[in-house]
């Protein structure tokens, strides 16, 4: 039974008082305590306690409390103002909120994923909720959440989706295309980009509630500076989690009744076939979420309980493409740019998958890219759109490889070619050709440090006189998470631990530590951002004669870093003397070789 009927049968207030009620809340909206309170029906004291009676939970007199600044600042205003929440106090890893909506489980899902803490909700008539977000959060109401673009529009975000989906979640692949024509105005291309209207860019208004579940899904994912989001389907349920500065979180778990409506809408996005279900599949998209355009990368795979969906997220406005800013340190850049700027010759980037290499290779290309010199690409997808460089998508599909680009090139009179990618015999030779024929070639591939570069490619085929006329420097490269400046502290770390990771305590005698304590800025991980930490290894004769004889990874290491190489660790260990990172973070991402 609705609540205004509840407090008409308990005589708390009378049939015109709640048809006067009911008229305001179909003229203005908002709940109908609000507007019961507002009419003078029933006061907030005594609506609260109904409200806790009616729902079985414990109430909270917001007018009473003085809430302490700490507490409030754990929730930002526009989450506070979403969800209709208030935070009242802690108790350890438990945060105590007031809410006009205590079932809400998406909100409380949500506080719990951006906090890292436990909820406990507490009910609270709207009335009073109003007034403390505009005591509490005075400068809050300019801040739009990014999936609210349109706070007007029905279902905007992702708690209205799901509660607009019906009981039974059958939901046909054919009401997916509902909403379709708004949304696929997002869809920009390349031609068209200055070309959109305002308002064509609402990222919430298709009338599916799937199709807003989705839609909002990724705009909450840019909005929290996400790379990836992997939907996952499980026997039950279906895990939605967010990569956010390299580390996996959970974000929700709808049922698995929605599984086969959520990728079907994902398939439509990447212009995938939403038929096929036993292949794996790629798509992709450029969207505009706000005022920030996003690329998409999508892809589809077969599991035992269904197809799994990953999108990778390319942020334009996040996009760095300065090797100042990129986290070099000085030594190591000097090196990568002496290599970068050389006529001819191989330069690669190693490290695994999205450790930022790309990103790296871009802003190579854009401090050499000029009017008087030609560069061409070859990329498996091109993730960013560079001006003036002649950047070509390759398709396996109808025979266009890395190799076969590369032959293609040569004949189109480059000064600078890029390569996404050396991964077999035939692209290496004809990439060592290239460098042999004056021309500078960047590429990429997945090694774990710069050494182990050489081998690799030899495993793969590649003659050891050609790899080592041609190499000019190798850099490797990981990114590692940044202390939350905002919730910054000091720490100390005990010698034994310094010991157990192989480095030497006295260097760190004289230097403060820190980590981050964890705050709403951070979603309470104590970390915000990451920065990149690099290895680069100049080619000089006499890494040039250890190649040619057969020499391992160690031998090529040790004389790489006799000739002053800074590697990986020493770059983190740098990272943590400037209190830029934690000890924990450079042992994550580095290992000793002591």
């Amino acid at each position: 039974m609705k609540i205004g009927q509840l407090l008409l049968n308990s005589g708390i207030i009378t049939n015109k008082q709640l048809d006067k009620a009911l008229s305001k809340q179909s003229e203005e909206g908002d709940r109908l305590g609000y507007h019961l309170v507002n009419i003078q029906a029933i006061s907030e004291e005594d609506l609260n306690k109904f409200l806790a009676r009616q729902q079985s939970i414990e109430s909270s007199n917001l007018n009473a409390l003085d809430i302490d600044e700490d507490i409030i600042h754990l929730i930002t205003g526009d989450i506070a103002r979403r969800y209709e929440v208030v935070p009242i106090s802690r108790e350890g890893r438990k945060l105590i909120v007031a809410m006009t909506d205590p079932n809400n489980l998406f909100a409380i899902d949500d506080l719990r994923f951006s906090l890292g803490m436990d909820i406990e909700p507490h009910i609270c008539a709207s009335s009073m909720i109003k007034k403390a977000l505009l005591k509490y959060y005075p400068d809050s109401e300019a801040i739009v959440p990014v999936e609210k673009n349109q706070t007007n529009q029905k279902g905007s975000s992702i708690e209205e989706a799901l509660a607009d989906i019906d009981d039974e979640g059958i939901i046909e692949d054919s009401e997916l295309l509902m909403g379709d024509e708004v949304f696929e105005s997002m869809i920009i291309q390349d031609d068209e980009e200055d070309e959109i209207e305002e308002d064509d860019l609402d990222f919430s208004i298709s009338d599916s509630p799937v199709v807003r579940l989705v839609n909002s899904l990724i705009a909450d994912a840019v909005r929290r500076g996400a790379s990836d989001i992997h939907f996952e389907p499980f026997e039950k349920y279906v895990r939605v989690r967010f990569r956010i500065d390299g580390i996996l979180h959970e974000v929700m778990r709808p049922s698995r009744k929605y599984r086969s409506s959520m990728v079907s809408r994902l398939k439509i996005i990447g212009g995938m076939d939403i038929a096929e279900h036993h292949l794996p599949q790629d798509g992709r998209q450029k969207i505009l979420v706000g005022d920030r355009f996003v690329d998409m990368r999508l892809a589809t795979l077969p599991t035992l309980f269904g197809e799994k969906v990953e999108v990778r997220l390319l942020d334009r406005s996040a996009v760095i493409l300065d090797l100042d800013l990129l986290g070099f340190e000085e030594e190591s850049l000097k090196e990568f740019r002496r290599g970068i700027h050389r006529p001819f010759g191989i330069v690669l980037v190693t490290g695994p998958t999205g450790c930022g290499k790309t990103t790296t290779l871009y802003s190579a290309l854009t401090e050499r890219n000029d009017i008087g010199v030609n560069i061409m690409t070859a990329e498996n997808p091109v993730e960013f759109n560079l001006k003036g460089v002649n950047q070509v998508q390759m398709n396996s599909d109808v025979g266009l490889t890395f190799a076969n680009a590369l032959r293609a090139y040569l004949r189109q009179d480059p000064d600078i070619i890029m390569v996404g990618e050396i991964r077999d015999k035939e692209t290496s030779e004809i990439a060592i050709r290239a460098a042999l024929t004056g021309h500078l070639v960047l590429s990429t591939t997945h090694t774990n440090d710069a050494p182990s570069t050489i081998n690799r490619l030899i495993d793969m085929g590649t003659e050891p006189f050609m790899l080592s006329t041609s190499l000019v420097c190798i850099a490797s490269q990981r990114l590692i998470r940044k202390i939350c400046t905002k919730c910054k502290t000091q720490i100390h770390v005990p010698d034994e631990a310094f010991i157990d990771a192989g480095i030497d305590p006295e260097r760190f005698r004289n230097i403060n530590l820190y980590e981050g304590t964890g705050c709403s800025h951070c979603n309470n991980t104590g970390y915000k951002g990451r920065m990149g930490i690099f290895e680069v290894m100049r080619v000089d004769d006499d890494i040039r004669q250890l190649i040619e004889g057969d020499a391992n990874s160690l031998e090529i290491e040790k004389a790489a870093l006799n000739k002053g190489m800074i590697n990986l660790r020493e770059a983190a260990i740098r990272k943590l003397e400037a209190g830029l990172t934690t000890f924990d973070e450079v042992l994550r991402e580095t290992i000793s070789n002591e």
